[in-house]
Formats: C-alpha cells, sequence, structure tokens
C-alpha cells in the first residue's frame, strides 16, 4: 500500500456506521463531524432489505449530493457479498469497503482486484485472527479492525468480564503488531456499545490510542465528539512536546535534558509526532 494512502488514512480516527436502509442519515452523519461514514450492508440490513438497500446506495452515490462513503459488504461466499461486488463495480469513486468475518487474503485480493477500492478487513472469527499474517499480505488491505462481540462468541468468551478484557487487549497488540511488520496502517478499534456512557467511552478511547491503534468504531454521532475530545492531547503534554523539539533543533544535540528529565530519539521522536 502506498505510503502516502497511509499516512492520508491515518487522518481518519472516527468512523461511523449508518443502515444501508436509512441512507437519509449519511448527510447527518457528515454532519456530525465523523472522519468517515461507513455504510452497513451486513449486520444492520436484513436479508429481505438487501436489495433495496443496495438499490439505496446506488442513488445516494449517482445524486448531487454524494460524498466519498465506505461500504461495509456482507461476508465472502455468501450470495449477497456477489451481489455486493457487482455494485460497487458500478462505483469507482467510493472510498473504500469494508469486507466482515474476513478470514483469507483471497478474498481480500478478490475484492480489490475487482473494484480497484482499498480494502478494511474485519476479523471477527478465531480462523480470521489465527490467519492475520496471512491476511495482511493481501494486495489492496489498507488496514484491520475487527468485531468483538461476534470473536467473543466464535472463542467461548463471556463479554463484560476481566477475562474479555484480556482478550481484547490481545487482539488489539495482535493487530497493531502485525500491521506495524506488514506496513499497513495502524488498526481501528471495536465499537463501543453503549452510546450513553461517555465516561467509559472515553476511557476505551485512552487505552486503544495508547496501544498505537489509529481511530474508532462508532454506532451514533454523539460518540464522535466524545472520541474527538478523547484524542487531543493535554496542554501540558504538547507544552513539553513543544520544548523538546524546541531544545533538538536548536542544540542538535540528540541527547538533553529538559525538567529533570533525559530526553533522547525516542522521546523526541514521540514529541515530533505529537505535533504533527
Amino acid at each position: 500500500m502506498q505510503v502516502s494512502i497511509i499516512k492520508n488514512f491515518s487522518n481518519i480516527k472516527t468512523w461511523l456506521f449508518v443502515p444501508a436502509t436509512r441512507i437519509d442519515r449519511v448527510a447527518k452523519a457528515f454532519a456530525s463531524g465523523a472522519d468517515a461514514v461507513i455504510v452497513d450492508l451486513e449486520d444492520a440490513v436484513a436479508d429481505v432489505d438487501k436489495i433495496q438497500a443496495r438499490t439505496s446506495i446506488k442513488n445516494y452515490y449517482d445524486s448531487k449530493d454524494y460524498q466519498p462513503i465506505w461500504v461495509r459488504i456482507n461476508q465472502a461466499g455468501s450470495t449477497d457479498f456477489e451481489e455486493d461486488l457487482k455494485m460497487c463495480q458500478q462505483m469507482p469513486n467510493l472510498a473504500g469497503l469494508i469486507l466482515p468475518k474476513a478470514e483469507q487474503s483471497a478474498d481480500i485480493e478478490q475484492l480489490h482486484h475487482a473494484t480497484g477500492l482499498p480494502i478494511i478487513a474485519l476479523i471477527e472469527t478465531a480462523r480470521g485472527l489465527y490467519q492475520i499474517d496471512s491476511i495482511a499480505k493481501a494486495s489492496g488491505l489498507l488496514a484491520f479492525s475487527y468485531g468483538f462481540l461476534d470473536l467473543c462468541n466464535d472463542l467461548r468468551v463471556q463479554v463484560n468480564t476481566s477475562a474479555a478484557d484480556i482478550v481484547a487487549n490481545q487482539i488489539r497488540y495482535q493487530l497493531v503488531l502485525t500491521s506495524k511488520v506488514h506496513e499497513l496502517a495502524a488498526p481501528i478499534d471495536t465499537v463501543y456499545p453503549d452510546f450513553n456512557d461517555e465516561v467509559g467511552l472515553n476511557a476505551r478511547v485512552q487505552l486503544w490510542s495508547q496501544m498505537g491503534m489509529l481511530g474508532m468504531l462508532c454506532i451514533h454521532p454523539k460518540q464522535v465528539a466524545v472520541v474527538q475530545r478523547a484524542l487531543k492531547p493535554t496542554e501540558s503534554e504538547l507544552s513539553f512536546a513543544k520544548r523538546v523539539v524546541e531544545e533538538y533543533e536548536r542544540s542538535g544535540q540528540a541527547v538533553f535534558e529538559i525538567d529533570g528529565q533525559m530526553v533522547d530519539a525516542p522521546v523526541i521522536e514521540r514529541s515530533l509526532q505529537l505535533l504533527d
């Protein structure tokens, strides 16, 4: 994946889902300040509504109000996947595609080669998690995300327990490490189901951002502002970073001291990232 594409992608922190059956909500989703809008053809759409949902997406795409959207299609191997693929081939100006329950690189490559669009792979099964190193090699893959509730069901992990937290952090670590090794964009964290719990959502953002993840899937517009606020560095963090960079540029030294703290290459690099 081209470095420039990944760099631009890294500016996307909030990903807001909209059901394809409610295409009228796309404008409201963008108005919420979300960096990216995902129109969902999978879990949010009943089987009997999928044909009409595809029609709604195509009508929106052809309208004067169109803004580039991501589309979560149905899983590879399903009848709806083939129909979704035909639809996406007619829409080259989509922002990209999200493949749920990704389990093998061949599916991602098929999707990318048929549409020319970047792909985000959703890891939602034990098999997919086991195969992430292989999946990461797929051409057209931009980043990973994951569906934690689906993974818990498949792994027989009881949600909302300390054990589930351990598993979730292990998944995050695996995705961060694999993404870095294969030069993908950093992964996107899963949804936070309780959209009324701002305190819990803020804590979740602090967790995944400190682990090196890129952004977060959101299920409600009110979550967007919470995530964006939580990602802002504090004034003291910005102040320290500025002083580090200023001293580094002034002195040219690789190691120096600020307020009794030793500053070396990793601290300088972190300060540059923070200011960037």
